[in-house]
């Protein structure tokens, strides 16, 4: 199989025919697939999954606090995450990122901890693309082989695999020992005597030498403790640009001081040296991006992270999340996802984009399947759980995005944001209930939950160079509540407190519901605004909508309120009647969730309305029967 799909490729990308029979579009128009189900991402972080070590010592190492194994993932921890109703893993920190640890009996040269954030190293501080993290595995000589195990086992288990990839930076220090023969490693054939060549992988400046940033507030690498490459220097001459863009051979503690930036071709003026999409293109499929690319001239760093993503497809993996795509040109994720998609067009394409105003340039002409919902949906979200925002703020977002609904990717936890349960954000794991119910139900976009979430982890622990509220990513740690539903590496929830379980079962109804519901892959209407002009008791703490397919008619109503509970006649207006298919008459409805509440939607000339009891951050999702 594997020659065959080598055989596949090299004939896409010179152009020979593979077929005798030649594809008679050339330019297909992109083609809008219809939705058969929606879809669940696990995000975990894999170090910390299998760890059961309680310790907690701020900066402690893995002796102290212990990690986690890639092996720690079982064939029956897979079946409890298969189970909680989710169809994909993304395994983050997987790639080969810096680490304070020494490995050098392994042929790994030693990480200088003053470029390396955490005693455990910033997964986004990638070191070598082309093996895993030798934290995970317990035989380092055969950690790959230990991750291409745990692919399999994820595939038998009925999940998909997801990994990220970092184009935008890597590691100060970046150095692969397992490229495959013949590939070079960033940075190697720069002409480092100018400030930006075209071909150059990173942005130099000539005649300085890199200096360490001025530590600040109190910070110390690995906390103050002694260790022989802590001297107040990294020897790097040229130095070169931060990865988030400063251009100082001294950037600021504030930087990303470990990482150095990637250059995609354009200048330090802002030139693109490369050719640009042709008007129009970004109705194109990928297929005709790939074939635009084919024969053109790219930098280098293009055709480096190209080969790095078809390694992992060759390997098995599914999909990559990318981070801070939109720090990198649009005309670069064309090529690259063009090529992707070519070799397979089932491969999951996720990206952190955070500005608006690139959604859909990164969606269509970057041929992205999903970008983070964030600073629209999440953020409100966010404000109404903590009590100071409106729900009336929530149906304008999802009508400004109903063109890209689909490619817009809900959460409310991931390794970035403060956990729900943390008191920086709600202070209570059930503040998330109605939230998570909204978040999973009012597009067909898949849904994302962070590990540890289901259970109400609140990321109280001060492990060293991360701080409280977000489970570190820099640092050796337990996740305490993730660590009671492991229970001894059983995985079956046995230390979990009753709210815990509680809390995990609404997950595992929810999460299941959605990926079953044909409705959530089908329409939607809002009826929330609507309610809040013509019904008593209806406040900016409830929010209700409608959704629908051919087979399935469901209203969800949803109660932000954390004291107070409410008793309404909803309404459904005209015009989501007719949408619905219904006629004058009663329909019994009945909550999917928790099958105990019920009612009867009363549809008299064309105006719906159902009497509803809703307790303080309770949901229903009501189908209409």
């Amino acid at each position: 199989m594997k020659l065959i799909k080598y055989i596949i490729i090299v004939c896409l990308l010179f152009g020979f025919s593979c077929n005798q029979k030649k594809e008679q579009v050339r330019n297909p128009v992109e083609e809008v697939k219809p939705i058969k189900k929606k879809e669940v991402i696990y995000q975990v972080f894999t170090r910390l999954f299998g760890n059961t070590n309680t310790t907690n010592k701020p900066w402690g190492t893995i002796e102290e606090n212990g990690v986690g194994k890639f092996n720690d993932f079982t064939e029956k921890a897979l079946k409890e995450i298969k189970d909680l109703g989710v169809t994909h893993i993304w395994y983050t920190g997987v790639p080969h990122h810096d680490v304070i640890r020494d490995y050098t009996k392994y042929g790994i040269s030693n990480d200088d901890p003053e470029v390396v954030k955490g005693r455990a190293g910033s997964p986004y501080a990638v070191k070598d693309y082309y093996n895993v993290n030798p934290d995970l595995a317990v035989n380092v000589e055969k950690r790959l082989e230990e991750f291409q195990a745990l692919i399999k086992r994820t595939h038998d288990a009925g999940l998909k695999v997801i990994i990220d990839i970092v184009p935008n930076h890597v590691a100060r220090n970046y150095t692969s020992i397992s490229k495959p023969k013949g590939l070079h490693d960033f940075g190697e054939d720069d002409n480092t005597s100018v400030a930006y060549h075209v071909n150059n992988n990173f942005y130099y400046n000539p005649n300085e030498s890199f200096k360490l940033p001025d530590w600040e507030g109190g910070y110390f690498p690995l906390g103050g403790e002694k260790h022989p490459l802590i001297d107040g220097k990294f020897d790097e001459t040229p130095a070169k640009w931060t990865g988030n863009g400063s251009r100082k051979s001294k950037p600021n503690m504030g930087d990303w001081y470990e990482t150095v930036k990637v250059n995609y071709g354009i200048s330090p003026e802002g030139k693109k040296e490369f050719n640009e999409l042709p008007e129009g293109f970004e109705n194109k499929a990928h297929k005709a991006h790939f074939e635009f690319w084919k024969g053109k001239t790219v930098p280098n760093s293009w055709v480096k992270f190209r080969d790095i993503t078809l390694y992992w497809l060759d390997m098995g993996v599914d999909g990559f999340r990318y981070d801070m795509a939109e720090m990198v040109p649009v005309e670069f994720w064309s090529y690259m996802n063009s090529s992707i998609k070519t070799t397979n067009p089932e491969a999951f394409l996720l990206a952190e984009v955070y500005n608006p105003s690139l959604y859909r340039d990164y969606i269509k002409k970057g041929k992205m399947d999903y970008l983070y919902d964030k600073v629209q949906l999440y953020d409100t979200i966010k404000h109404v759980m903590q009590g100071h925002g409106k729900t009336d703020h929530i149906p304008p977002i999802l009508d400004d995005l109903k063109d890209i609904e689909h490619h817009m990717l809900h959460f409310l936890e991931n390794h970035d944001e403060q956990r729900i349960a943390s008191p920086e954000f709600a202070g209570s794991a059930q503040k998330g209930k109605p939230a998570m119910v909204v978040s999973a139900t009012s597009t067909t976009a898949p849904t994302m939950i962070y590990f540890g979430q289901e259970v109400g982890e609140d990321g109280s622990d001060e492990p060293g160079f991360g701080s409280p509220s977000r489970t570190s990513i820099f640092d050796y740690v337990g996740v305490p509540a993730h660590q009671r539903w492991v229970n001894n590496k059983q995985f079956d929830g046995g230390q979990l407190t009753n709210e815990e379980k509680h809390l995990r079962d609404f997950y595992s109804r929810l999460l299941n519901f959605t990926i079953s519901s044909t409705a959530l892959a089908g329409s939607y209407a809002d009826i929330h605004l609507y309610n809040r002009q013509h019904t008593e008791n209806y406040t900016d703490k409830l929010l209700s909508f409608v959704r629908w397919s051919e087979n399935e008619k469901l209203i969800v109503v949803s109660n932000f309120e954390t004291e107070k509970g409410f008793e309404f006649e909803l309404q459904v207006p005209e015009k989501a009647i007719r949408a619905l298919g219904l006629k004058d008459g009663s329909y019994k409805v009945q909550d999917q969730l928790y099958k105990q509440f019920k009612s009867e939607l009363i549809v008299e000339n064309g105006v719906g309305k159902a009497n509803i009891k809703i307790e303080p951050l309770e949901s229903f999702i009501l189908n209409i029967q």
